[in-house]
C-alpha cells in the first residue's frame, strides 16, 4: 500500500498552494505522519477511513478524537439534517438550542449555564475571560506537560512559536507541573492575590492519582470517586488551593468529556470544578465546543441582572447552529442507551493487552510498550539507548499503514469493535518485524519520508 504516486504528489502541491500547512490543523499536517500517508481522505464510515485512490484504513485518528461513534452514524447525521430542515441558523434563540443547553446542564452537575461555540480555542479563552470578570485578576495558570489549551495569544505565547504573538498577552500566563502541586502552590506565594484561574485537563495519560493508589487496572470498575485514597489526589489539592485563594478552578475536558465518565472525568475523579470546557467528542465530528459552570461566574456575561457591569462574553453567529447541536443531542442519547463509555475502555483495555502481548513475542517489550490508562493510551517507541524515539515512531506509523492501519495515536470509537482488534494486532505483528530489524540494523534505511516531528517548534 503505497500512495506516493504522481497524483498523491500533486494533490499534496494542490493542498499547500491553496491552504497554510496543508491542513487547518496542525495536526493534520505532513509533518505530523509518515511518507507513505495519503495526503488527504476523501470520507469515512464506521472506523474507516479512504483517501483519494480508493485505498481503506482502519483508522485510530478518529477525526483529532472528535468522532466517538464513528463516520457518517445514521442516527447522528439524521438528527442534523432535521435540523437543516428547521433553517440551519435563526434569528433570535432556538428551541433546539435551549434543549442542548438544559441536556448538558443535566448530564454534567458542575454546570449551571452553558455558552456554546464553534472550536475549543474559543471556549478555553471565553473561560479565562469569565474567570478574569469574575476576579478582577490577571494571572491564569496552566501545566507544561498539557500540550494545547488555545490557538490565542494568552496559551501559544507559552510556545516555542511566538511569532505574531503579543508578548503582554502571553506574559499574563504562568505554567506550573502537572502532578506537583508545590510548583503551582510557589506560583500563588510568588503572585499573591492576582491568579484569576488554573486551568488543566483533569487526565492525559498522566492522572492525578496519589502514589498509594493501587493504579488504574481495575478502572472503569472503580472510578476514583468512589476510592479511599481520592481526597489527597492532584486533582483535589489543586480544587482546595484554588478555593483557599479565591481562584477560578477550570477543567478542559475537550479530550476526556464524554470519554472517561458521560459527565467527564471529573466524575470520574470526584471534583466540582467552577468552569469547565468540552468539545472533541461532543457530537460525533460536528463541530459544538461549550463553557459551563457555576450560574454566579457564568452570569457574568448576562444581560437581565440591572446595573451590572457588561462583560462580552462568547457572541458567534455559528455558536448555536442547529444542526451541530441537533448532533449533540442525538450522539448524548446513544451515549445514555448504549454504554458508549464503557466500549471505550474495555475495547482500550483489550488493545493495551494485544500490544504488550505482540511486543513480547517479537521481543521488543522494552522498545514498544503503552502508557495511560485504557481510554486515554499513547504508544511509546524507544530505540536500543531506551530513549524514546520519534524516528522508530514514525516507522511503526508507516508500517502500521502498509497494512491498512492508520494510527497516529490512539482515539477509539463505539465502531472499533473485535474485527476492528484482530485486524490492529494482525496489522501491528507485521510492522513489529520490521520495527526489529529497524533497531538491529538502523532506522533510516527503512523510512519512506522524513521522521514526524513536533508540532512545537521554532523554525520549520
Amino acid at each position: 500500500m503505497n500512495p506516493s504516486d504522481d497524483e498523491t504528489t500533486q494533490l499534496r502541491a494542490r493542498l499547500h498552494r491553496a491552504i497554510p500547512g496543508g491542513a487547518h490543523t496542525y495536526s493534520r499536517g505532513d509533518d505530523q505522519f509518515p511518507g507513505n500517508a495519503p495526503p488527504l481522505l476523501v470520507r469515512g464510515e464506521g472506523a474507516h477511513v479512504w483517501d483519494h485512490a480508493g485505498r481503506r484504513y482502519l483508522d485510530y485518528g478518529m477525526a483529532l478524537r472528535a468522532v466517538t461513534l464513528g463516520y457518517a452514524d445514521a442516527r447522528v447525521n439524521a438528527a442534523a439534517a432535521a435540523e437543516m430542515a428547521k433553517g440551519v441558523n435563526l434569528t433570535r434563540a432556538s428551541l433546539t438550542e435551549l434543549e442542548a443547553a438544559e441536556a448538558l446542564i443535566a448530564t454534567v452537575p458542575s454546570v449551571e449555564m452553558v455558552k456554546f461555540g464553534k472550536n475549543g480555542s474559543n471556549v478555553t479563552t471565553a473561560a479565562v475571560k469569565i474567570a478574569r470578570a469574575y476576579t478582577g485578576r490577571r494571572f491564569v495558570c496552566i501545566p507544561r506537560q498539557h500540550p494545547f489549551f488555545s490557538f490565542d495569544d494568552w496559551f501559544i505565547g507559552t510556545t516555542v512559536m511566538r511569532r505574531g504573538v503579543v508578548r503582554e498577552h502571553a506574559a499574563t500566563t504562568l505554567v506550573f507541573d502537572y502532578g506537583n502541586v508545590a510548583s503551582l502552590e510557589a506560583l500563588f506565594e510568588a503572585h499573591p492575590g492576582e491568579i484569576a484561574a488554573v486551568m488543566l485537563e483533569p487526565a492525559t495519560t498522566l492522572t492525578p492519582c496519589p502514589a498509594t493508589c493501587a493504579g488504574p487496572a481495575a478502572w472503569p470498575a472503580t472510578p476514583c470517586a468512589g476510592c479511599p485514597h481520592n481526597a489527597g489526589s492532584f486533582l483535589h489539592r489543586v480544587q482546595q488551593l484554588c478555593r483557599r485563594h479565591g481562584t477560578v478552578f477550570i477543567l478542559d475536558e475537550m479530550i476526556t468529556g464524554f470519554r472517561w465518565h458521560l459527565a467527564g472525568a471529573q466524575r470520574f475523579f470526584g471534583v466540582e470544578p467552577d468552569l469547565t470546557t468540552f468539545g472533541k467528542g461532543m457530537a460525533n465530528g460536528f463541530s459544538v465546543a461549550a463553557v459551563g459552570g457555576r450560574r454566579e461566574l457564568m452570569a457574568v456575561g448576562a444581560i437581565d441582572r440591572a446595573g451590572m457591569e457588561r462583560t462580552f462574553l462568547l457572541s458567534t453567529t455559528h455558536g448555536a447552529e442547529m444542526p451541530g447541536l441537533g448532533a449533540f443531542l442525538a450522539t448524548l442519547r446513544i451515549y445514555r442507551d448504549e454504554d458508549v463509555v464503557g466500549h471505550l475502555w474495555r475495547y482500550g483495555a483489550a488493545l493495551r493487552d494485544g500490544i504488550r502481548e505482540v511486543a513480547a513475542r517479537h521481543g521488543l517489550s522494552a522498545h514498544v510498550a503503552t502508557d495511560g490508562p485504557a481510554i486515554s493510551l499513547n504508544v511509546v517507541t524507544r530505540g536500543s539507548d531506551s530513549q524514546p524515539s520519534l524516528e522508530l515512531r514514525t516507522l511503526l506509523a508507516q508500517e502500521l499503514l502498509e497494512r491498512g492501519v492508520m494510527m497516529p495515536w490512539i482515539a477509539i470509537s463505539q465502531s472499533h469493535g473485535e474485527t476492528e482488534l484482530r485486524q490492529t494486532l494482525d496489522a501491528l505483528d507485521g510492522a513489529l518485524g520490521v520495527y526489529r530489524q529497524a533497531l538491529d540494523g538502523g532506522v533510516q534505511r527503512f523510512l519512506r519520508g522524513p521522521a514526524i516531528r513536533p508540532v512545537f517548534r521554532a523554525t520549520n
